[in-house]
């Protein structure tokens, strides 16, 4: 009878070298073919896959020619795949009834897969600021983890410089901007979206995220109310009251009252009827300036013709 090295509670050879070949086989990126419907989508992905023009021009591509440029997926732990980056793929291969969608698979932690979702994304042309603002946040939060782990074998990652520097890699805006685009997630969702629908300028509503949610709240209820929206300076001054403890509803309603420039009646006259009277090259005010004491002149004489009467 003979005796197999399994029955001595040891591993034969071929199952050595075939565990090991298998084990760099699962750590080598492969492209493979899925269907759309197979790939789950990231969890809490913060950029819109929007059905406009420019999807409507993809659908038609991806009809045509297919899928040119492969997804990035990531095996999920109790199998099947999550999408990283290829979402709008996704979608246009679905809108397009293709039933195969080439996608390489890579194996990412979950902080890993964050950064290079949050990443590639950011490659768009048109992006909104919300979703800058959700994608910035998460992409943070996962270098924050990511430093906090490195701190149990190595020195400390998890400073605000360190940070900063690394959410700025790969990204169009500096670490100052994208502080500024962080602060935007704690807006109120309807305050959030007249930002996106540029209602409300990006540096206003900045200043706006540092109040409370219901003095975000009573803001909103006042712009739709008064039906205006804060400038700048106007949104300074409430985060200021509300620093102070001193926003109440009657200093939100009063301070959007106030009358802004931009605001102001104006009265413009056409260049041309005016240019005969002023030598080329004359400024602005000192046009302006002559205008207002010829019409001074002229009103102090009609006085005094009334009182000659």
């Amino acid at each position: 009878m003979s005796v197999k090295p399994r029955d001595l509670g040891m591993t034969p050879l071929d199952d050595l070298f075939s565990t090991d070949e298998s084990r760099a086989e699962a750590q080598l990126e492969k492209v493979i073919k899925l269907n759309p419907a197979e790939i789950s989508d990231f969890p809490n992905h913060p950029f819109k896959v929007r059905q406009d023009d420019d999807m409507a021009e993809m659908v038609e591509s991806v009809r045509k020619y297919g899928v040119l440029v492969p997804a990035l997926v990531r095996p999920k732990e109790n199998g099947g795949y999550e999408m990283v980056a290829g979402h709008r793929r996704k979608f246009a291969a679905s809108l397009a009834g293709v039933s195969k969608i080439p996608c390489i698979v890579r194996s990412l932690t979950d902080d890993e897969a964050t950064i290079v979702m949050v990443d590639s994304n950011l490659q768009r042309e048109k992006i909104l600021p919300s979703e800058k603002a959700f994608a910035y946040k998460m992409k943070l939060e996962a270098i924050k983890r990511q430093g906090q782990r490195n701190d149990l074998t190595s020195r400390p990652l998890d400073t605000k410089s360190r940070s900063d520097e690394q959410l700025a890699q790969n990204a169009p805006d500096s670490a100052r901007q994208i502080q500024r685009y962080i602060r935007l997630t704690e807006l109120i969702p309807p305050v959030l979206q007249m930002v996106d629908d540029g209602k409300i300028a990006f540096r206003p509503a900045v200043e706006l995220s540092y109040l409370s949610k219901e003095q975000q709240q009573t803001l909103l209820e006042t712009m739709e109310c008064e039906d205006c929206t804060p400038s700048l300076a106007q949104a300074i001054k409430m985060k200021e009251f509300s620093k102070d403890g001193k926003l109440t509803d009657e200093v939100i309603l009063s301070i959007m009252q106030e009358e802004k420039p931009n605001q102001r009646e104006q009265f413009k006259i056409p260049k041309e009827r005016i240019s005969k009277y002023f030598a080329p090259g004359t400024p602005v005010q000192k046009i302006e300036d002559t205008i207002i004491k010829a019409l001074e002149l002229y009103r102090k004489r009609e006085r005094q013709r009334d009182m000659e009467r």
